[in-house]
């Protein structure tokens, strides 16, 4: 049973990463009525302990990096959610052009391994939904999932992605271990 962590710990990971932007894969207010949650997961508590899980506390920790976000809409997303929000979040995708490939960002319950939107021969689709962390090669395309960093699935821990020098990898939310890495280049 994976236990609830409080998110500070992924903005101290943010900050310290040196990254330029945040993409965030959607759900991010919500959790949906279908995912079971971790246990120790008291919202309620959280939020007056460490004003860290209710969704407007969520909202306005989020909208203190708006500048730096890129976001696409998931399943549990909605206008509601959006009225929060200080940046977009409400488009179904986004692509980001680099030099030598592109990113085509996703939630994953519409576009996803097995619903591949047109992409060509190292294009990376980014997406969650399943929070299941992957970075690996399907026939033309790389498939890359950071998991989860609220509610992570399977055995695994909470993590994020990052990209930095061509390398995409998974580390995990505590300590920074790598869980899946792949090089962009074939």
């Amino acid at each position: 049973m994976v236990r609830y962590r409080p998110r500070n710990v992924f903005w101290r990971s943010f900050d310290h990463s040196g990254a330029q932007w945040l993409v965030l894969l959607g759900d991010l207010l919500n959790h949906g009525p279908r995912n079971a949650l971790p246990e120790g997961y008291q919202p309620a508590a959280v939020a007056e302990s460490l004003n860290a899980y209710k969704p407007a506390a969520v909202a306005e920790s989020l909208n203190a990096y708006k500048d730096s976000i890129i976001a696409v809409r998931g399943n549990c997303d909605s206008e509601v959610d959006q009225m929060l929000l200080q940046f977009p979040i409400m488009a179904g995708w986004q692509q980001i052009i680099m030099p030598e490939t592109r990113l085509f960002l996703t939630h994953g319950h519409l576009y996803h391994p097995g619903a591949l939107p047109p992409l060509r021969h190292g294009d990376v689709l980014a997406y969650g939904h399943t929070h299941l962390p992957q970075a690996q090669w399907q026939g033309d395309i790389i498939c890359f999932n950071p998991g989860s960093v609220s509610i992570p699935k399977g055995e695994y821990p909470a993590s994020y992605g990052m990209l930095d020098k061509g390398v995409l990898q998974v580390l995990t939310l505590q300590g920074d271990e790598i869980v899946a890495r792949l090089a962009l280049k074939n």
